[in-house]
């Protein structure tokens, strides 16, 4: 399914994009060293990264990368709602943050929208399933037969990139569809139902 107001929908997931590219040009223009603010595992110093790694990116290639995948993912992950929505990627954000802490190199500060966009594409291809939507099982038809490819990315292999951030993302998407499936199906069970006489 498509978000109900993709207007509202198209300016939310542009302008988190824009919001990237305004990180990314202080980075360049103030000798501020901003990637350095990413995750450092198993770190308490680093912990903190995980509020800020996937606003931060390597260079402009790495940012520009992320950019599709992140405006798509974003927009589709919209057809919930704004509330929905906050809420799937404080999951996807928290899950993938947490778990690249835990299991990346120590050595390595981790950075960059990735995780999130793995995170709202499995959001988006499990979320049908958890909720039996014919409309969001569509649109997941339609995702993994562009993007499917993408999904190899959580397994290890590329060096230099975070398969670890791929995997957690798309785990807390994974959690996050399951977790709003459950809270439609408890709202709808409270609702009233067809009155007879």
């Amino acid at each position: 399914m498509l978000p109900p107001r993709p207007l509202a929908a198209g300016i939310i997931s542009l302008s988190f994009v824009v919001l990237l590219y305004l990180v990314e040009l202080i980075d360049v223009l103030l000798p501020a060293n901003l990637d350095h603010g990413g995750i450092r595992a198993r770190s308490l110093a680093g912990l903190d990264g995980i509020a800020w790694a996937p606003l931060l990116h390597g260079d402009w290639s790495h940012l520009f990368a992320n950019t599709v995948p992140v405006l798509v993912f974003a927009f589709l992950a919209l057809a919930g709602g704004i509330g929905q929505w906050i809420a799937v990627t404080a999951t996807i954000w928290m899950v993938g943050g947490l778990g690249v802490w835990l299991t990346a190199p120590p050595s390595v500060i981790t950075i960059g929208a990735s995780g999130l966009a793995f995170g709202w594409l499995a959001y988006l291809l499990v979320r049908g399933v958890f909720s039996r939507s014919v409309g969001q099982l569509a649109v997941a038809a339609v995702l993994l037969f562009v993007w499917g490819g993408m999904l190899w990315g959580v397994l290890p292999g590329t060096p230099g990139v975070s398969w670890q951030g791929h995997l957690f993302g798309a785990l807390g998407g994974v959690l996050a569809a399951w977790i709003v499936a459950r809270a439609d199906r408890a709202r709808q069970s409270k609702a009233p139902g067809n009155l007879q006489t």
